[in-house]
C-alpha cells in the first residue's frame, strides 16, 4: 500500500476544489476580503467537527489520513460533489471514534488531550490488538528524530539557545553581513504531487523582515503563496480544479509567517518565545544534529536541528494544533551556497501530512528591488492550456 505522504493531497485539493470553488467567489464580494471561509458554511454534512475555518478542517482532515494511512478517497465519493458529502459506513464510523476520544479524554484526563487516533492506529486502517513477538524480539526501528521529547532532567552540558543561534549566525556569515540582505529573488524547479513527480518552474521573492512569495510554475497554471507579514493567500489555477484565493488562518498563517521569517533569519530567536535545549543525542542522515525548541504564539511548538559541525540548519519541524491533535510539518535544507557573503540553502524539501515538495534554486540574487504588488493578495491567473 502506497504512504499517506504521497497519497493525500490529490483527494485532499480535491475536497477544496469541488466544495469551496463555487461558495468562494459568492462569498468575497459580500464579506471582508481577508475574512476566512468556515466549514460550516462551505462543506455539506458536517456533524462533528463544527466551527473550523476551512483550513483548520483541511488539517484536521490531514491528520485523521496521516493517523491511519488512508486518502480521502477511501472515505469519500469522489465522483460528485454531492456524493462526497453523502454518508457511508467508514464516515459514520469516524464520527463515533472522535467522540469516544472526546469522551475518553474528558473522563480519564480532564479534557487534556492526551489519546489520539494515533495513539492506537498508528498509520494502520485497523488498530492492531495482539501482542506482535516479532516486534518484541526484532530489532526495533530507528528512532525517528522528529519525536525525541525534551526529559524531565535535561541532558547536561548541552549548549543552550543562545549559543546554538549565535553559532548559526556566524556559519551564515555574522551578523553584519546578514544584516546587508534585505531582500532576494530565487528560481529554479519545483517538484511535487500536483507536478505528477516532474520538475516545473518556481519563482521565490523575499523582502525583509517578514514577507515572502512563492510562485510554482504548473503546467495548466500558477501555484501561488503569498505572506504579507500579516495574512497568507494560497491559489491554484493549474490543480485539476482551479483553487480560488484562500484566506489561511491558524497554524498555516503561522507556518508562513515562520517561512517568511527564516529567510532573514537573524530575527527568528525574537519571532518565538520558552526556548528550550537538552534533547537527547539525535542525528539526521548519519549528522550529528543539536535540537533547538521554541514556541509560537498560540503555544504550537517549533523544533529546529542544527548541524553539529557546521552549526547550519538542517531541519525545521512545526505542530500545527487540530481539532484531534498535532499535526506536523517538516522543511529540510541543504546545498548551502554564498550569495553577497551570506550561505543561503539552494535546496529544501518539505514533508507534511498531505504531501512532500521539493525546491531546488539554480539561480538566487540578493537584494534585488521586488514590486510590492508581489506581496499582495494574489489574483488568481487565467489558466493555461496544457
Amino acid at each position: 500500500m502506497p504512504s499517506a505522504t504521497g497519497r493525500n493531497v490529490f483527494v485532499t485539493a480535491q475536497i477544496v476544489l469541488i466544495s469551496v470553488l463555487s461558495v468562494m467567489s459568492a462569498r468575497a464580494q459580500a464579506a471582508p476580503a481577508e475574512k476566512p471561509p468556515m466549514a460550516d458554511d462551505v462543506f455539506k454534512n458536517i456533524q462533528v467537527l463544527r466551527g473550523l475555518t476551512v483550513d483548520q478542517f483541511m488539517g484536521t482532515m490531514g491528520f485523521i489520513a496521516a493517523a491511519l494511512s488512508m486518502n480521502c478517497s477511501e472515505c469519500h465519493d469522489t465522483s460528485s460533489s454531492a456524493a462526497f458529502a453523502s454518508d457511508n459506513p467508514r464516515k459514520q464510523m469516524a464520527r463515533r471514534m472522535m467522540v469516544m476520544v472526546d469522551a475518553f479524554n474528558k473522563a480519564n484526563f480532564g479534557g487534556k488531550r492526551e489519546v489520539t487516533c494515533y495513539s492506537c492506529h498508528r498509520g494502520d486502517a485497523r488498530p492492531k490488538v495482539t501482542p506482535s513477538l516479532a516486534e518484541q524480539y526484532g530489532t526495533p526501528p530507528p528512532d525517528d528524530p522528529d519525536e525525541i521529547e525534551l526529559p524531565e532532567t535535561p541532558v547536561p552540558n548541552t549548549p543552550t539557545a543562545d549559543q546554538l543561534f549565535d553559532k548559526y549566525i556566524q556559519a551564515l556569515g555574522g551578523a553584519q553581513r546578514l544584516a546587508s540582505v534585505t531582500s532576494f529573488v530565487g528560481r529554479g524547479t519545483y517538484e511535487g504531487f500536483d507536478t505528477g513527480s516532474g520538475k516545473v518552474p518556481v519563482d521565490v521573492y523575499a523582502k525583509a523582515p517578514n514577507q515572502r512569495t512563492t510562485i510554482v510554475h504548473l503546467t495548466s497554471g500558477d501555484n501561488i503563496r503569498t505572506s504579507d507579514g500579516r495574512n497568507f493567500w494560497t491559489t491554484s489555477t493549474g490543480t485539476f480544479l482551479p483553487i480560488p484565493v484562500l484566506v489561511m488562518t491558524g497554524g498555516e498563517l503561522e507556518g508562513a509567517q515562520l517561512d517568511a521569517a527564516l529567510s532573514f533569519p537573524q530575527q527568528i530567536k525574537q519571532m518565538l518565545k520558552d526556548w528550550r535545549t537538552g534533547f537527547p543525542a539525535t542525528s539526521i542522515d548519519g549528522n550529528d544534529v543539536e535540537v533547538v525548541q521554541g514556541t509560537s504564539a498560540t503555544n504550537n511548538p517549533v523544533k529546529l536541528y542544527f548541524d553539529k559541525k557546521s552549526g547550519l540548519l538542517v531541519r525545521l519541524v512545526r505542530y500545527t494544533n487540530t481539532a484531534l491533535g498535532l499535526i506536523p510539518a517538516q522543511t529540510d535544507y541543504s546545498d548551502y551556497r554564498e550569495v553577497s557573503g551570506v550561505k543561503m540553502p539552494f535546496h529544501w524539501t518539505v514533508t507534511w501530512t498531505d504531501g512532500r515538495s521539493t525546491i531546488e534554486l539554480s539561480e538566487l540574487r540578493a537584494n534585488t528591488p521586488i514590486d510590492a504588488a508581489k506581496f499582495a493578495r494574489p489574483a488568481p491567473s487565467a489558466p493555461r492550456n496544457p
